[in-house]
């Protein structure tokens, strides 16, 4: 797997700003077949920064109805991505 496929996106939400901000830790979506060692080597490779902790969740895709049609959402993996002591932050929107 190349290593521009393992990160999908950032996740920008409440709880993962808090999480930047406090601890030092970024939430990114990540291709379900990656494994940790994978998601240190994309980080660490795509944004030049030291990472010290990388946790997984495998997350389940929701259903959804229109009518009387139901569908259902892909399941999927976020990664909780701590940076090393001393590393600057990953700003995903800068000059904004």
């Amino acid at each position: 797997m190349r290593i521009q496929e393992i990160i999908r996106r950032p996740l920008i939400t409440e709880k993962s700003t808090e999480l930047r901000d406090d601890r030092n830790i970024v939430a990114f979506q990540v291709d379900r077949r990656a494994n940790k060692i994978e998601i240190r080597r994309a980080v660490e490779a795509q944004f030049g920064v030291k990472v010290s902790e990388v946790r997984v969740a495998s997350m389940h895709g929701k259903t959804r109805r229109q009518g009387r049609y139901v569908g259902r959402q892909p399941d999927w993996k976020k990664a909780y991505v701590r940076l090393a002591d001393g590393e600057k932050q990953i700003e995903f929107f800068e000059g904004v």
